[in-house]
Parts: structure tokens; C-alpha cells; sequence
């Protein structure tokens, strides 16, 4: 591999934060909790005996982005780092709730960019890294208009069969997350986001929900609230996103990606509703009451 790139950021994983949030479920890692402080710190001196465990408020975590390797290269990985310099997960470690309906989006896609990033959920603390197929780097045919990423702390079970969903199976990743802000984010931005509307796409037979949402910090964003709101604001977004993703495979000779609930964009309540079953279908993998296969829980 590469040598690791001197090259480190912090990122504020709830920077725009005016008060402690509540309810952040089942964390993996154990956190120490300092209400007042200007973080929540990835500590290691106090071990429980069991790893998974409830809190009741977080804070302005900090997290650091180390990159090792060149960008658009095979070895290339986007690790992230506590404050003591140790690695954590984006997908295991960042919390998801933040309360009041926000959650945190990790940011592997920038908007106008067509690099195919995802977090690597078969490598340990699971780094941002380029998809491959055929040991070739992927791209996708055109840029993508928005930024893409994932909810940590959420999985789509590949056993679990839904049925308002024409019975497709989960496609055994993170939720993943189109934020339609105005801003062109980087790889291992940690944003807060409110969700919006939800897409039921079917590639391939899987079910691979695609939540709409918009960060916090959006100078639109207070004028959003729930999918009309979408159709008012950004007229023709939420069509673009479906076509988007329907279409992007056709240039490489696969059929066009299906959609679900009627081909049409959820509502935020149903969006909520994704957020909160893939938390749980997380929360048992993590517990490992389902069995991981070749997913780090790491």
C-alpha cells in the first residue's frame, strides 16, 4: 500500500449544534459522555463488559479524516480517527440520531463528481475507498448532481423480505443518503441532515433505499420540511434523483434500476420509517443476533 498521505482534516460530526441532542441508541464503540465540553470523545479507559450500550445525549463529537494512499488508486482508503489519533468507524461509530428528527450523513460522493466511493464494509473500521469490478476502478457514466453518502448505523438485512416493496431483499449495505443542498460537500464530511422523502429503488432484485434529505446549514433548508416541500423549493428534483439512478447502469448494457411504493418519492414520516428499522436491523447486527458474514463489525 501506498504510504498514508499527509493529509488530515477534522470534521465536526454535529458542528452546527445549539444544544444537546438526545437518543442516540446503541453505540458500539464506548463513547465518554462530558456534557458542557465541546465533544463527545471516543475514550478507551473505560471499559464495559459488554461493547454495545445506550446514552442519553451527545455533543459536537470530533472526528478526524486521515487519507492513506493516492486518490484513484486501488490502495486509496478514507480512514477516520478519534481525537487520540485511534480509528473508528463512519459506518459503526458516528452516531445516527441526533434528535429532533436530524441525523448525521457521511459523505462519500461529492456532487459533481463520478468516482464511485463507499464506505469498504468488508474491511476493519470500514474506510471510504473507490468501488472496483473486475479490478478496475469504477466510475459512474456522468457526474452525479448531488451529494451521496450513507447513515451510519443502519443496514439493509439481505434476509429480510419487504413486503410493501414488491418482497425485495436488503442489499446487505448502510442506507444510503442524496443530500440536495447547494454545496459541494468532500469525502468524510460528517453533515447533519433531515430527511425529506424516501425512494424504494430495486437494483438487481435488492432493495436499496435512497433517502432524500438536506444538511442543516442549507440556506434552504429551514423552507423544507417534508417531500411537497421538495416539489415547491426544488422543482423537478426528486424526479431527477429517480431518473438518475433508473438510468446510470444503461450506459455500461445493464437494464434501468426499478422503483417501488409506485415508482413515486415517500413522504418524511415513511422516511423516518426506513431510518428506524434499518437502526434496528443495525443494532441486531452489531449484537450479532444476525449473522455478519464477511460485514467488519470493527
Amino acid at each position: 500500500m501506498a504510504a498514508a498521505a499527509a493529509v488530515a482534516r477534522v470534521v465536526a460530526v454535529a458542528s452546527n449544534s445549539t444544544a444537546v441532542a438526545s437518543s442516540c441508541l446503541l453505540l458500539k464503540t464506548p463513547f465518554a459522555l462530558k456534557r458542557g465540553s465541546n465533544g463527545l470523545s471516543f475514550n478507551n479507559t473505560r471499559r464495559l463488559s459488554k461493547r454495545l450500550f445506550s446514552c442519553n445525549a451527545i455533543y459536537n463529537p470530533q472526528a478526524q479524516i486521515k487519507e492513506e494512499g493516492q486518490p484513484e488508486t486501488l490502495e486509496y482508503r478514507v480512514f477516520f480517527e478519534d481525537a487520540s489519533g485511534k480509528k473508528i468507524s463512519p459506518w459503526h461509530d458516528v452516531p445516527l440520531h441526533l434528535g429532533d428528527g436530524v441525523f448525521n450523513f457521511v459523505v462519500e460522493i461529492p456532487k459533481a463528481s463520478s468516482a464511485k466511493m463507499e464506505v469498504a464494509t468488508d474491511e476493519p473500521y470500514t474506510p471510504i475507498k473507490q468501488d472496483t469490478k473486475k479490478g478496475k476502478l469504477r466510475y459512474y457514466p456522468y457526474n452525479i448532481n448531488w451529494n451521496y453518502g450513507l447513515l451510519p448505523q443502519t443496514w439493509e438485512d439481505p434476509s429480510l423480505a419487504n413486503s410493501e416493496v414488491e418482497g425485495a431483499f436488503g442489499d446487505n449495505d448502510p442506507v444510503d443518503v442524496v443530500e440536495i443542498g447547494e454545496s459541494r460537500r468532500k469525502i468524510g464530511d460528517i453533515l447533519e441532515v433531515k430527511p425529506l422523502a424516501a425512494l424504494a429503488m430495486i437494483d438487481e432484485g435488492e432493495l436499496d433505499w435512497k433517502i432524500v434529505a438536506i444538511s442543516l446549514d442549507d440556506p434552504r433548508a429551514p423552507l423544507v420540511n417534508d417531500v411537497d416541500d421538495v416539489e415547491r423549493h426544488f422543482p423537478g428534483t426528486l424526479t431527477a434523483i429517480r431518473d438518475w439512478f433508473r438510468d446510470y447502469k444503461i450506459p455500461d448494457g445493464k437494464p434501468a434500476n426499478k422503483f417501488g411504493l409506485g415508482n413515486k418519492a415517500a413522504n418524511k414520516d415513511y422516511a423516518l420509517k426506513v431510518i428506524t428499522e434499518t437502526n434496528e436491523s443495525w443494532a441486531k447486527l452489531v449484537k450479532r443476533s444476525i449473522p455478519s458474514g464477511e460485514l467488519s463489525l470493527v
